[in-house]
C-alpha cells in the first residue's frame, strides 16, 4: 500500500499571509518527501478564500525539484474549466519537467463558486466531465487527431506537440456520486475516493468498486485496484489526550469553512462546539484524532470495508494542528503505521526476534572466545 496527502490546500481562516500558506505547502511536500511518503495531490480552487492554490501544474513544478522522489499530482484539475488539448499539453509537459513524477487527476470542480464564476451550470458538471474525460483519454493516448464540438470547446483534428516522459498515472475524483466511478472504469484509469471516510462514501466504497468493474468488463478495460486511493482526514500524536489538545489549533475553523463557506453538502462538518467536532471526526469513523494505533484501526476497517483492497491511503492535509504539531503527525504516521502495511519493516523484526532467540546461546559463545583469546595471551607470554 502507497500512502501520501490530498492537499487541498486548506488555509481557514481567510486573511492569512498567502505567501507563508504557500511556503508551509511546500515545506509540508519535502516533509513527506523526506520521510519516505509516495505521493501528493495538489488541488485547484479559484474561490471561497480559503484554498489557494489555482494552478496545480504551476506548484508541481515549482515543487518538483525541491524534493527528490515524490510523486506529485493534480488532486485535481477541474477539467470542465479547461480546453482538453491544453490539459494534454500540461499533462505531458509536467511529466517531462519532473522526469516521470507527475500524475493526472481529474475532477468536475469541487466549489460552487468556482463554476459559477465562469457561466458553467453547477448541474452539468459531471456530465461535462464524463464528455471530457472521454475527448482528454484520445489526446494522451496520442494515436490520431481529435475532432469534438460543444458549447464550450472545439477541437480541429487537434493532436499534442509533446510526448510524456512515463506512463503516468491518470486517476478521477469520486466523493458521493458514480460519477467517478464510472469514468474510471470506462477508461481504465485509477479512483480517487475523496469521500471514502464519510458516512455515505464508506457504505458506498464496495458499490463504487462494483461500478468501476462493470463498467471496465463493458468497455473492454481492466480495472485495477492498485490505481484506487481513499482520502480520509487524520492527526496523530503520542496520546489520544495530546491529539486532541493540538487540533484545538484549527479544527474549529476548518469546520466552520465546511459549514458556512464552502457550498458543497457533500462535505459538511458536523457540531458547534469543538468537543462535538471532535466526537464526529472520532465517533462517526470519519477519521482519526488520535494515536498511530488509531490510525492503523481506520486503515484496516477501510480495507475491510472495500471488499478487497485498494492501492493508496491519502490523509487529508487540513491544519488542524500548528505546523510542528503537524510535522510530527506526518512523522508518526511513517515511522508507526505504514511500516503496518508496506511490509518494509519485516525483516528488521525478523532480524530481532532471531536475535532475541539467540541471544543467550551466542552471548555465552563470546563470552567464551573472550575468555580463550586472553587465555591464549597470557599463555604465550608465559
Amino acid at each position: 500500500m502507497r500512502f501520501g496527502i490530498f492537499m487541498a490546500p486548506f488555509h481557514p481562516m481567510a486573511g492569512q499571509d498567502p505567501i507563508s500558506c504557500l511556503q508551509r505547502d511546500l515545506e509540508t511536500v519535502q516533509l513527506l518527501d523526506r520521510l519516505g511518503y509516495d505521493e501528493v495531490w495538489v488541488g485547484e480552487h479559484h474561490s471561497a478564500g480559503t484554498e489557494i492554490i489555482p494552478d496545480p501544474f504551476m506548484f508541481i513544478c515549482y515543487a518538483a525539484p525541491q524534493t527528490r522522489h515524490i510523486k506529485l499530482g493534480t488532486g485535481v484539475l477541474s477539467l470542465p474549466y479547461h480546453n482538453p488539448l491544453w490539459c494534454a499539453d500540461r499533462a505531458f509537459f509536467a511529466d517531462q519537467l519532473t522526469r516521470g513524477r507527475f500524475m493526472l487527476g481529474l475532477g468536475p470542480g469541487a466549489l460552487p463558486g468556482d463554476a459559477a464564476m465562469i457561466g458553467i451550470a453547477i448541474e452539468d458538471q459531471r456530465k461535462m466531465l464524463e464528455e471530457d474525460t472521454e475527448v482528454l483519454m484520445k489526446l494522451l493516448a496520442a494515436e490520431e487527431p481529435v475532432s469534438h464540438e460543444n458549447d464550450r470547446y472545439e477541437l480541429v483534428e487537434a493532436m499534442s506537440q509533446y510526448r510524456p516522459y512515463s506512463d503516468f498515472d491518470v486517476a478521477v475524483a469520486a466523493i458521493a456520486s458514480p460519477t467517478g466511478p464510472r469514468i474510471a472504469g470506462q477508461h481504465g484509469i485509477g479512483l480517487l475516493s475523496i469521500g471514502a471516510t464519510s458516512v455515505d462514501g464508506f457504505d458506498a466504497l464496495g458499490y463504487h468498486w462494483d461500478v468501476v468493474e462493470e463498467r471496465a468488463t463493458e468497455f473492454g478495460q481492466t480495472a485495477s485496484r492498485d490505481g484506487w486511493r481513499l482520502v480520509g482526514p487524520m492527526h496523530l500524536a503520542e496520546t489520544r489526550e495530546q491529539a486532541i489538545e493540538d487540533v484545538k489549533f484549527g479544527l474549529n475553523d476548518w469546520c466552520h469553512y465546511t459549514q458556512h463557506i464552502l457550498a458543497a453538502p457533500h462535505f459538511r462538518a458536523a457540531g458547534e462546539t469543538f468537543e462535538e467536532r471532535v466526537a464526529w471526526v472520532n465517533e462517526t469513523g470519519l477519521g482519526v484524532i488520535g494515536t498511530p494505533d488509531d490510525a492503523v484501526e481506520q486503515i484496516e476497517r477501510l480495507e475491510k470495508q472495500s471488499n478487497g483492497g485498494f492501492g493508496a491511503y491519502l490523509m487529508m492535509d487540513h491544519e488542524w494542528a500548528n505546523p510542528q504539531a503537524q510535522a510530527r503527525h506526518y512523522e508518526l504516521f511513517a515511522r508507526y503505521v505504514k511500516p503496518n502495511f508496506q511490509g518494509v519493516a519485516k525483516g528488521p523484526v525478523r532480524a530481532e526476534h532471531r536475535a532475541i532467540g539467540e541471544h543467550q546461546i551466542l552471548g555465552d559463545r563470546v563470552e567464551k572466545a573472550v575468555q580463550a583469546a586472553t587465555d591464549a595471551h597470557f599463555d604465550n607470554k608465559d
